[in-house]
């Protein structure tokens, strides 16, 4: 019973949402107050669990916590909008959208380059929701449905996100299970790896508008190879930081040299320094992440400011504004801007603009997140956890889903680590299965959640103006989520019964 009400406020925000296409505001509103009356009237939430709080304390810390994170993803997603809003303005978006059609006139194609190898690239950079704010409205701008824009990058970026910025995730692992990132880091990316030429062949035929063409598959596995080979490589012999940054960076280059050797007779030439200056807020933003993410010195130095908060109980918060990717995306829009000629009555009108349409994803990021941290600080993630792990020996075809219900709850691959990571490991042990399998099967769970997850769905939509319509974008991944899952947990079965990973 307990496990029935633990999930209902998930099955409620997802029936409202697919089925009757609810906004993911009005729905994210009846999943919250489902979750606060399971919460209070069944697991004794500021009663028997933190009664010193009490019920109105208790609501008050998570209620703040929500805010706190809520204004943490929008520092994200405002400067994110408001450089499309600035680049669209100052028609460097057309530049762009030019440029990438001198690679190829094929916008099927074009989307394999943003979704398949930018994405996961400002993943691995910056990760936390940049990849969707930034490569959807690129997608918009070559002619995608803003539905099929966000559904993408959603998509493509999931075999990146185990690592996600610099291996935040993995690293959070190795902080839960004692086991060193270097030792995840191959069995996880094995495990995309097998997969992941599915995800790219899904990319390209949700491209296509749900039409499956041969030459548009032997791209799509062309372009599987170039992103995994160096993503293997980095992930077995370097270590968690490089496998996605790395991935996209060589394998993007290599799929773009092939795609302009094969198809830019087809397309007019693009002027380069228009194309420079187009993507200099870009550029602006790549280099001060790898700076800040790369380079010691200056990432210790931004990392040593720190503001936290907290209130009596588990409730609290922290944030490196310094280091905070919504930081690195304000410089690229401010600095980017100023360096193409733009005026500062041209920032502030993006800006203003960016503003405007928030308000509402504003609603809907509150409203999830406080039924996120509801359910953990009222023991229901726990209770959903525990009760699959009453599978017994075939718990690893379970164990990538526990994981990806709790980044689709969370919005984060690095939170559902930290969740549930220690269940994997006790799971793992108390069963007498290897260890390493499946933390390494949670983390690739928790980054395939990230397809579905709300936060990112509220994230992309609101870059593209499809506030209302989150519904529509969970059912293009929604399936592929599922599918991916299936296979996924098969594979972790194997590797936990037969390919000695170590315990």
């Amino acid at each position: 019973m307990a496990a029935v009400v633990a999930i209902a406020p998930l099955a409620l925000i997802v029936f409202l949402m697919a089925v009757l296409r609810w906004s993911a505001a009005n729905a994210g509103l009846a999943g919250l107050v489902a979750a606060t009356a399971g919460a209070i009237g069944f697991f004794g939430f500021g009663t028997s669990v933190y009664p010193e709080q009490g019920i109105a304390g208790a609501l008050i810390g998570t209620g703040a916590e929500a805010v706190f994170s809520a204004v943490d993803i929008l520092w994200i997603i405002l400067p994110a909008l408001s450089l499309y809003e600035l680049q669209q303005r100052s028609g460097a978006i057309d530049t762009i959208r030019m440029g990438l059609m001198s690679l190829s006139s094929d916008k099927t194609l074009l989307a394999l380059i943003i979704a398949w190898f930018f994405a996961p690239f400002m993943e691995g950079a910056a990760g936390f929701g940049t990849p969707i704010a930034l490569a959807a409205p690129l997608l918009v701008s070559l002619g995608f449905t803003p539905v099929v824009a966000v559904a993408l990058p959603l998509i493509g970026h999931v075999t990146g996100t185990s690592f996600g910025a610099l291996g935040t995730p993995i690293f959070a692992q190795t902080d839960v299970s004692g086991i060193s990132g270097n030792s995840i880091a191959p069995p996880a990316a094995l495990l995309h790896a097998s997969l992941a030429p599915l995800l790219v062949l899904s990319i390209v035929f949700i491209a296509g508008a749900g039409r499956f063409q041969a030459k548009y598959a032997a791209w799509a596995i062309v372009a599987a190879i170039c992103f995994l080979l160096p993503y293997l490589a980095l992930a077995r012999w370097v270590g968690p930081e490089l496998p996605t940054l790395g991935g996209a960076l060589a394998g993007g280059s290599a799929f773009a040299f092939a795609l302009r050797r094969m198809h830019a007779q087809q397309s007019e030439a693009i002027d380069a320094r228009s194309l420079a200056i187009a993507g200099l807020p870009y550029a602006v933003l790549v280099g001060m992440i790898l700076v800040t993410r790369l380079a010691p010195q200056v990432r210790d130095a931004l990392r040593h400011v720190v503001l936290e908060w907290g209130l009596p109980g588990p409730f609290g918060g922290r944030v490196e504004p310094f280091y905070h990717p919504g930081t690195m995306l304000l410089a690229g829009f401010l600095f980017g801007g100023l360096l193409q000629g733009c005026k500062i009555a041209d920032l502030a009108a993006a800006v203003i603009a960016a503003v405007r349409r928030l308000v509402p994803v504003a609603v809907a990021l509150f409203a999830m997140l406080a039924i996120a941290r509801l359910m953990v600080h009222a023991g229901m993630i726990e209770t959903l956890a525990e009760t699959a792990t009453q599978t017994g020996q075939a718990w690893p075809l379970l164990a990538p889903s526990v994981g990806a219900v709790g980044s689709f709850i969370t919005g984060s691959t690095t939170v559902s680590n930290i969740l549930l990571t220690d269940l994997q490991q006790a799971a793992a042990t108390r069963l007498g299965l290897p260890v390493l399998a499946l933390v390494a099967a949670q983390g690739f769970g928790a980054a395939v959640g990230n397809c579905v997850a709300l936060h990112n769905i509220i994230t992309g939509a609101a870059t593209v103006g499809l506030q209302g319509r989150e519904g529509d974008i969970l059912r293009k991944t929604g399936p592929v989520c599922l599918g991916y899952l299936a296979l996924g947990g098969t594979l972790a079965l194997m590797f936990a019964r037969w390919i000695p990973f170590g315990s």
